[in-house]
């Protein structure tokens, strides 16, 4: 890597035109000694830049959990609304970290944040098939009759046919209150399977995500980065 694109990645010293201003002026050394073109190439893992005599750890990969806010979409950058991206510190939106998966603009709760692709598209992907778990507010008396619907998969005003999906009932009334587990994330899909047994999702809030269960101790709008039992889980993913 390019030591002054590594140096601008890590949000801390700069974009890659401040970066060159301090090359130029001796600041930086490589394995002890001073380097003033960015263009050097250089592994972080094996050689030794510091900066001002103070040693550079370079981060490849980031690994965040947000409590997602409503009134955020889950993208990287929008011209119209925020985006859950500029939720976090700017020397992490440097490390061009992205959503995995989505979350509603309304809709609460877990969601990574990484940029690490390869996990991401085990988190996503059909094939592996993880588990999201979602608490829900839904208007309309939630029945076993339903519970038994979801279990075979429910169809969707477009023909779409969803997964088996767990639904548990945590309170019947005329706003009831659900868990409901699903394998799947198509556009909508919670809200559009309750609409299809005649309900209406008044709340969403996804709690887990494969082993990743929402930090209790998260308040929205917050993150926090893995933990490393978590990251032992999302290891295991890459693994298999």
């Amino acid at each position: 890597m390019r030591l002054d694109k590594l140096l601008a990645n890590m949000g801390i010293f700069g974009s890659r035109k401040d970066v060159k201003r301090l090359l130029k002026k001796g600041k930086v050394t490589v394995n002890g000694a001073i380097v003033k073109l960015g263009s050097v190439r250089v592994d972080p893992s094996e050689d030794e830049i510091r900066y001002q005599g103070e040693l550079v750890v370079y981060r490849e990969f980031i690994y965040i959990m947000l409590h997602k806010p409503p009134g955020y979409i889950s993208a990287t950058d929008d011209l119209r609304h925020r985006t859950v991206v500029e939720l976090l510190d700017v020397s992490l939106q440097y490390l061009n970290p992205f959503p995995v998966g989505r979350l509603d603009k309304d809709t609460e709760g877990l969601l990574l944040l990484t940029n690490d692709g390869q996990l991401a598209h085990r988190l996503l992907s059909p094939k592996h098939a993880v588990e999201k778990t979602y608490y829900a507010k839904v208007r309309g008396m939630v029945s076993e009759e339903d519970v038994q619907l979801f279990n075979q998969g429910v169809m969707l005003d477009d023909g779409y046919v969803t997964k088996p999906a767990h639904l548990n009932i945590l309170n019947k009334d005329d706003i009831s209150e659900v868990e409901i587990t699903i394998t799947e994330g198509k556009f909508h899909q919670v809200k559009r399977m309750f609409k299809a047994v005649d309900k209406e999702v008044s709340y969403l809030k996804r709690i887990r995500m494969g082993e990743i269960t929402l930090d209790p101790a998260l308040p929205i709008g917050a993150y926090r980065e893995l933990t490393p039992k978590e990251m032992a889980y999302c290891k295991s993913l890459l693994n298999n």
